[in-house]
């Protein structure tokens, strides 16, 4: 790393005509922000738009092919993120990386044992930080006893245990909800008060106007407005990120039949050590309705679907499917494979394990999970052709933004590798959609266009069963909504009437008593 001093400066940050190019892509353009120190900076765009290159280069991942980068009023040149931690930036980023079976002392202090040890020096500077900013952190507890909200907040402290001033948040809020949210703004407001500068990006437009002091526009590569809260509306900073209004996920009428496509009654799972993870879990989904399953994250919610799309098998209830308008199938042994071809429809929470080849290109992923189907086969050989016109046909669909479908799966940003994965999913015809998180970390222009292609297929018989953390989408979205805590389903609610701070309440267990 270098630096070079150029003075005091009330900027914490000042990004000068950034470019960054890829092979067929040109990722940053003559980016210009500045970031004044001691404020909530919020970065919102569509996907593809630059921000995660952007966030990666302040943060030492990646190094720019022009322009300059000044920290604190130093212009510096960062080779990796250790430069960029040396000069106070740390960065939160949207999956956790803690390991559950660490204490918070044991996560926090993993790599940074040269600060103060790991002992009762790096305990007592543990439980200053979280006492510091309200974070009421346990550094003796185990990361795998905690919430979502305070698994969060040991990320935070991981970076202000290193000394960072300055701190990235890559959508923080994406698997929060309503009240842990309103937390989260608390502690942030707190690092503000303490002279901390934080960069926040989010797809959330109502959370930025909540929490941000300036918020910048990126779109298509480069920076297009730098903004006050006050003076924008959610709706206009949807148009200067996508040229469209905001849109709503909500459903006009009912597209609900009689007919029950998905049967479950009785699952239970166990793990390896025979401990429960799904307990009498029992439920329909009719076609042309859309099932919502709201839940913080960890109570059950992987394991439903891995079950129901044949990962895991249960140790007791059964799983029938209709598969014709003759009667349905008891489909609870089958496996994956079986499942797919009977038109099950798969779109994964987590897009880059399960849902994607990373290092194959676009129409190679097109035939992942349908290699027995057409377009991917004629009779029995694979059909390279079919797949690949498939590919294109996706790719303009759905607007996923690539140099073309020979492109591998990596070089897209998170939001067109969504994008795609939902485009295949929603391709044959499917009988029945199991979608986990099937809108995030995309914008609202992506949103919008999942949104409207699962009400199509919905309104022509499709079933679907949505797991979302979004609580608006869920409550947009779906004809009924389950609440699911600690591998059991513990409420009903009908989305006409219920609120995201209800919701909120029966998932953290608040209103198990009542």
């Amino acid at each position: 790393m270098s630096t070079s001093a150029t003075g005091p400066s009330t900027h914490a940050i000042e990004l000068r005509g950034i470019g960054k190019r890829f092979p067929g892509v040109i990722a940053n353009h003559d980016v210009d922000i500045t970031i004044r120190t001691g404020t909530i900076h919020a970065l919102v765009g569509e996907n593809g738009a630059g921000k995660s290159t952007l966030m990666k280069i302040l943060y030492g991942v990646q190094k720019p092919d022009e322009g300059s980068i000044t920290v604190n009023g130093k212009h510096v040149t960062f080779s990796t993120p250790a430069d960029a931690i040396a000069e106070g930036i740390g960065m939160v980023f949207q999956h956790f990386m803690l390991a559950d079976n660490l204490t918070v002392l044991e996560n926090v202090t993993l790599g940074a044992e040269k600060l103060h040890g790991i002992g009762d020096s790096a305990r007592e500077e543990i439980l200053k930080i979280s006492r510091r900013y309200g974070f009421a952190l346990d550094p003796d507890e185990l990361v795998e006893t905690l919430g979502v909200g305070e698994r969060q907040r040991v990320e935070i402290l991981k970076v202000l245990y290193r000394g960072a001033r300055i701190i990235i948040l890559d959508e923080p809020t994406a698997v929060l909800v309503p009240q842990e949210v309103d937390a989260l703004f608390d502690n942030l407001r707190q690092l503000k008060d303490q002279g901390h500068t934080l960069i926040f990006i989010s797809h959330k437009l109502d959370e930025v106007l909540a929490v941000a002091d300036d918020i910048t526009v990126i779109r298509r590569g480069t920076t297009v407005a730098t903004v006050e809260p006050a003076d924008v509306t959610a709706r206009k900073l949807a148009e200067l990120m996508v040229g469209s209004e905001l849109p709503s996920p909500s459903t006009e009428e009912s597209t609900v039949t009689d007919r029950v496509l998905l049967s479950v009654s009785g699952i239970e799972l166990r793990d390896a050590a025979g401990r429960p993870e799904l307990t009498g879990i029992s439920f329909e989904i009719h076609a042309g309705e859309v099932l919502g399953i709201a839940g913080v994250e960890g109570n059950g919610q992987s394991e439903l679907v891995e079950t129901l799309i044949g990962m895991r098998h249960p140790v007791a209830g059964t799983v029938r499917l209709r598969t014709s308008e003759e009667g349905d199938q008891d489909i609870t042994r089958w496996s994956t494979r079986e499942r797919r071809e009977a038109g099950i429809g798969y779109i994964p929470e987590d897009r880059q394990r399960h849902g994607l080849l990373l290092d194959s290109p676009l129409w190679e992923n097109r035939i992942l999970g349908h290699q027995t189907r057409p377009p991917s086969v004629k009779g029995p050989w694979l059909d390279v052709k079919g797949a690949r016109d498939d590919s294109q046909r996706i790719v303009s669909a759905y607007d996923v933004r690539t140099p073309g479908i020979d492109t591998t799966a990596r070089a897209l940003s998170g939001g067109n590798q969504q994008k795609f994965i939902v485009g295949r999913e929603m391709s044959g015809d499917p009988i029945l959609l199991m979608a986990s998180h099937p809108t995030r970390g995309v914008d609202v222009g992506a949103q919008a266009q999942i949104w409207d292609h699962i009400k199509r297929a919905r309104s022509e018989g499709l079933a679907v069963l949505l797991i979302s953390a979004d609580l608006d989408e869920l409550i947009g979205l779906s004809d009924s909504i389950r609440v699911l805590l600690r591998g059991r389903l513990v409420g009903e609610f009908d989305p006409q009437t219920v609120t995201p701070q209800e919701l909120g309440s029966a998932m953290t267990g608040a209103g198990e008593d009542a």
